[in-house]
């Protein structure tokens, strides 16, 4: 009886406590603070406002945010180093601040392995787990991906071929090993800057050449300082919103689900919207004055060479041989009309 009876009251304080559990679990709000190189007013920024307005409407704001647009709190590397000091516990970040988290992200930004974009959302598409668990294994959960396109060379004097790039002041993203290794490939002495400092950049000289999608160029106002751009579109540049994996896991489970649902919808139409920026972008670019250049397909063929070779040395130190053979041999078979 008596052995029954403390069975009972076992039972009793457990249930309770599962109860207890399950109630304050999530109780307290959830403050996320996320950072952005995107202005206020870009395409990036009316969604990051209206994907996070609609998550703390559902949540019943369970999970609240502060955003932190235009570059306030620094580059991306800056916004990396304060996610993990716990400053911030959410970042939009391009494939160059994503890669610090998952390295084998750096495969998406070889030059010229894209042809157009339906082949970057296939090899996304069949990549996206391997990505999401480097994320994980780093204490990052990937809430979606979206993209800033294709990168273009802009520039205050003309650039057609490698030649003339070997002449030009160059500018290099921070903590950017693959334009690093383009650029020693190509014997070019670049000015690393950070992506707030390039605008003063261009305005005194500094840097002669930049490279951007026409849209970031727009939006960061780079287009009015230069006065050309090369129709070769260069690198596909990915982007994605992460947050801290203990400060998702410290949300409630149906709210991480609405979470996951709400950022993949709102950063997908994103996508459809910026692409058809970019082609606009270039339209208002010309009408403002800048001239597009046109490079032969011999001085294409020389680029497409030198990042050949410089690849060489990149293969195996960011991403590994591994992930690019399965990459490649995606594409290839895409090409072929697989799916």
């Amino acid at each position: 009886m008596v052995r029954r009876d403390t069975l009972k009251i076992f039972g009793i304080g457990l249930l309770a406590s599962l109860l207890l559990v399950q109630s304050g679990y999530g109780a307290e709000k959830s403050i996320i603070k996320l950072a952005t190189l995107a202005p206020e007013g870009s395409s990036w920024m009316k969604t990051i406002n209206t994907l996070t307005a609609e998550v703390m409407k559902k949540t019943e704001n369970r999970v609240q945010f502060k955003i932190y647009p235009g570059g306030t709190l620094g580059d991306e590397m800056d916004m990396l180093r304060k996610m993990k000091i716990g400053q911030i516990q959410s970042a939009a970040l391009s494939a160059g601040g994503l890669s610090a988290l998952s390295k084998e992200i750096d495969v998406l930004q070889i030059p010229f392995l894209f042809q157009k974009y339906e082949e970057a959302d296939s090899i996304l598409k069949k990549m996206d787990s391997l990505f999401r668990k480097g994320f994980e294994e780093n204490g990052y959960v990937l809430l979606g991906w979206s993209e800033a396109g294709f990168i273009y060379l802009m520039s205050t004097i003309p650039i057609s071929s490698v030649a003339d790039l070997k002449k030009a002041k160059v500018w290099i993203w921070e903590e950017s090993p693959m334009s690093k290794a383009i650029f020693d490939e190509a014997g070019v002495k670049a000015i690393p800057l950070s992506v707030p400092d390039v605008l003063v950049g261009l305005q005194t000289g500094l840097v002669d050449v930049v490279y951007a999608p026409p849209t970031v160029a727009i939006s960061l106002q780079w287009f009015t300082k230069v006065k050309y751009l090369s129709d070769v579109p260069l690198v596909y540049l990915a982007g994605g919103i992460v947050l801290k994996k203990d400060t998702f896991k410290g949300i409630l489970p149906s709210d991480q689900n609405l979470f996951m649902e709400i950022f993949h919808h709102h950063l997908d139409q994103l996508k459809t919207v910026t692409r058809n920026e970019n082609r606009e972008a270039i339209k208002v670019m010309t009408k403002q004055g800048v001239k597009i250049i046109t490079p032969s397909k011999e001085q294409i063929d020389e680029f497409k060479k030198l990042s050949t070779n410089a690849m060489e040395h990149v293969i195996g130190q960011t991403f590994s041989k591994k992930v690019f053979d399965e990459v490649t041999s995606s594409l290839e078979n895409y090409r072929k009309g697989a799916r």
